[in-house]
């Protein structure tokens, strides 16, 4: 096992440069100057100013030269500083990430909570009224755009029936660090999670029921059928186990849209996130900043596809290790 997860992990390295630099070139091929996004409209900043900056950045230089070196100071953990304030991108990523993570962790949690017993209740009941219902429900939420269903919660709940906050992440005069302040934040949050985890049903459901569905056909479990054994022992030791696996490939690919998936829902509801700082990062063509959040993208897509293969592994015994 141990040489199995190493050669995996060696396998990563080349795949990462590789990633970085393709995302480092469509950075730089977009339209438009960062520096002149900045400050080429203040009559205040002269031209020599805007020179020097380009320089300071390696603005003035060949795309290679530049990734050269932005890989220099990424061995240092240093993402450079950003392009719109000055302010250091590590120090940016450090204070958005960890409430992206949370709401993410806990739709990725809650998804699969529940979606594992829809699957397994749907396979069950094949074709029944119950399997329609789910099938119904969790597509309903796969159909719907998530930013018109957050317009829609935030106008009931928030404008109309005034049960949860509208937006940000917590009210004004909520106290930092008391009970009362924690149960602020769960309110401000309870509407972003919700949506994330209604649109993730139908994925994760739907690979469960197909997984249960194709094993229950299976001979051995015929046999087991037939011995007496009950469909409850069935379902849940042997047909689960084997459902599993689409479900691990799911899982391992969901890692890596905790920053994708976050930023329509952290724009509207206005959370400090990682998806929002993508996004007016985007917006002002602050390069390091956007290669920064990338960047942790990518090991974060990696890191997905590693704990998907040692899972894969773990689970089904037909993988091996050498």
């Amino acid at each position: 096992m141990l040489s199995f997860t190493l050669r995996k992990k060696a396998e990563l390295i080349p795949t990462f440069f590789g990633i970085t630099f393709i995302i480092f070139i469509i950075i730089h091929l977009s339209p438009g100057n960062p520096v002149n996004a900045t400050g080429g409209f203040n009559p205040n900043v002269s031209y020599e100013s805007l020179k020097n900056m380009e320089k300071i950045y390696h603005l003035n230089e060949p795309v290679y030269v530049q990734y050269w070196e932005w890989l220099k100071s990424l061995v240092r953990l240093d993402f450079g500083y950003s392009l719109i304030d000055g302010v250091s991108v590590s120090k940016k990523i450090l204070s958005s990430l960890p409430i992206t993570l949370l709401i993410n962790i806990v739709v990725l949690v809650l998804s699969i909570s529940i979606s594992i017993p829809i699957g397994i209740i749907g396979a069950a009941k094949k074709d029944s009224w119950i399997d329609k219902f789910f099938t119904f429900f969790v597509f309903s939420g796969y159909a719907m755009p998530s930013f018109w269903l957050a317009l829609l919660l935030m106008i009931l709940l928030s404008v109309k029936w005034h049960i949860l906050p509208l937006a940000g992440l917590h009210s004004f005069n909520a106290k930092p660090g008391s009970f009362g302040w924690y149960i602020d934040e769960v309110k401000h949050l309870a509407m972003p999670i919700f949506i994330g985890v209604f649109g993730s049903l139908a994925g994760f459901s739907r690979y469960v029921r197909s997984g249960v569905i194709d094993t229950l056909d299976k001979d051995f479990v015929k046999l087991m059928f037939i011995r007496g054994i009950s469909k409850k022992r069935i379902l849940y030791k042997h047909a689960l186990k084997n459902a599993l696996l689409p479900l691990i490939t799911i899982m391992g690919l969901s890692i890596p849209s905790l920053i994708g998936g976050s930023v329509i829902i952290e724009s509207i509801f206005a959370i400090p996130g990682m998806g929002r700082l993508f996004y007016f990062s985007a917006m002002a063509r602050d390069y390091p900043t956007v290669m920064g959040i990338l960047t942790i993208s990518t090991i974060l897509t990696l890191f997905g596809n590693l704990i998907a293969d040692i899972c894969y592994a773990l689970t089904d015994p037909r993988i091996k290790y050498d």
